[in-house]
């Protein structure tokens, strides 16, 4: 892809550079977010900024547009599936969606992220909304007048959800969400009626080092390269990628529970496994690079790549299988902490069903649902029928009543997540399509490998990891989520084999 003396080599060069500036900005997110001191919070926003805006003005400098134009008149003497095709696409629709939004509120934007972080981290530490309030209530109006800039027709939403999940909308996601409404409950029900397991072993004491040793092995377990990453403690943890040469992930560890860490660690290793994953060929190309969002980042959409921290964290790690072959090994390293309990007990642990007032610690029952509360709270907050101030009362009661559980805090209900202060407004459906994106490419690799499982069962995840870089990894951005999804699976994301996954793991007794 970065051959020289050819009608491309002009564009790549200039592509090259810009994914270069942005894996730097990346460096300074990570550090931001790991071992940045809280004062350097505001200085590091700019750098960020800054960063960005060299990025941007790269990107819409005449010498790109010209270098563009000679590549769109080779790529159009090329075969259709020629990868050059979709890359001159790609570089083009960035072009024209940055030429509408001005380059100032591009840089606002950047710069609100650090900031607007640090005072999340304050607010949640204090349980305080009120001081995240002024930074929220920004972030949400420079993301109405991105939204205007981009266009939209059907509501401001669509064009923020667009970054993320190109083709979805405020009214795709509502019929997607009501179709996983009526399959899910009623799994609920079922799985809710059953005798709670026994979970209070998970609440002991757990101390650190030992979750980290274990977070380790079990990311390199599922075939993360220690060579070309490293696993650090945050607040919210976190994935990101500096090329496929330098891929890295964080959890936090909770003393008092040790799912966090457990699944916190399995979810970003499959995040990782993707960036690791692209094609060597596509490193600093159109392909490992999001002109739209300004980001240097592998994945085609925020939910394919989703999909696959969640197809590792909940169809490997969380399943009966899994903990059959290596409920020893944790077993082993707390041995006065689950010296009571056998792999059978602790996979049921790990899998009962609860609604809780936590999306990150949520079953995978109820999970989609604080996702849903989320987007729709966001349409509220785009559109302007809910204000920043009534927030908090607002979320209360949408929690109240989607998972009849009551909100005792601020930190344990709206300021939760980290996606509004860094900027990611549209970003959460991405969740719940990763979801159905990992149960359907598992319900395709099942139905062409019928040993699969039997692999899996045995330890060997290498089988799977094969597959999914085959049909996904190592495409990195070259092909859009429902291409990626047709190309692997024949059809486009349907919600089916997702339900179908939930009913055979949860409705069933005992699960």
């Amino acid at each position: 892809m970065n051959a020289s003396s050819t009608p491309y080599a002009a564009l790549d060069e200039r592509i090259g550079a810009i994914n270069d500036v942005l894996n730097a900005a990346s460096v300074l997110v990570w550090d931001s977010r790991t071992m940045m001191p809280a004062g350097g919070a505001a200085s590091r926003g700019q750098q960020i900024a800054t960063l960005t805006r060299v990025a941007l003005d790269m990107l819409l400098h005449a010498d790109t547009a010209r270098a563009l134009d000679t590549a769109e008149a080779a790529a159009q003497q090329t075969a259709p599936e020629d990868p050059r095709r979709a890359m001159v696409a790609q570089v083009r629709e960035a072009l024209e969606l940055h030429r509408r939004v001005p380059a100032a509120l591009t840089q606002q934007r950047a710069a609100l992220r650090t900031e607007a972080q640090a005072a999340w981290i304050e607010a949640r530490a204090r349980s305080d909304f009120a001081l995240f309030a002024p930074h929220l209530k920004s972030t949400m109006a420079l993301s109405r007048e991105h939204a205007d800039c981009v266009g939209w027709s059907g509501h401001p939403y669509d064009a923020m959800v667009a970054a993320y999940e190109p083709g979805e909308t405020a009214e795709s996601l509502r019929r997607l969400f009501a179709e996983l409404r009526a399959g899910i409950l009623p799994i609920l029900a079922q799985a809710r009626a059953r005798p709670p397991a026994r979970r209070d072993f998970l609440f002991r004491d757990f101390p650190e080092d030992g979750q980290r040793a274990f977070g380790r092995w079990l990311a390199a377990q599922l075939g993360y390269d220690f060579q070309r990453g490293r696993l650090d403690s945050t607040v919210h943890p976190f994935e990101v990628s500096f090329t496929r040469e330098d891929v890295r992930i964080t959890t936090r560890y909770n003393r008092n529970f040790l799912p966090a860490s457990l699944f916190g660690t399995a979810h970003e290793t499959g995040h990782a496994l993707y960036e690791q994953g692209v094609s060597s060929a596509y490193t600093r190309t159109v392909f490992a690079t999001d002109l739209i969002g300004l980001y240097a980042v592998g994945g085609t959409s925020f939910g394919m790549h989703e999909s696959q921290s969640r197809l590792w964290e909940n169809h490997i790690v969380r399943s009966r299988d899994f903990w059959r072959l290596h409920f020893a090994r944790l077993q082993a390293q707390f041995p006065a902490q689950l010296a009571d309990v056998d792999a059978e007990g602790f996979y049921r642990a790990v899998t009962h069903t609860e609604p809780g007032l936590i999306r990150v610690e949520a079953d995978e029952l109820t999970y989609d649902l604080h996702v849903m509360l989320r987007v729709e709270l966001e349409c509220a907050l785009m559109d302007g029928s809910l204000g920043v101030a009534d927030l908090p009362g607002v979320w209360n009661e949408t929690i109240r009543r989607d998972l009849g559980v009551t909100v005792p805090d601020d930190a344990r209900g709206v300021l939760q997540d980290i996606h509004w202060s860094t900027g990611y407004v549209g970003s959460f459906p991405s969740y719940t399509i990763g979801n159905v994106t990992a149960a359907q490419l598992m319900d395709s690799l099942r139905r062409r490998d019928a040993g699969l499982d039997e692999v899996i069962a045995r330890g060997d995840y290498a089988a799977l990891a094969g597959q999914l870089r085959d049909a996904v990894w190592q495409h990195g951005r070259r092909f859009t989520r429902d291409e990626m999804l047709v190309r692997s699976t024949g059809r486009t994301l349907e919600a089916g084999p997702y339900i179908a996954y939930l009913r055979d793991k949860y409705a069933a007794a005992p699960h």
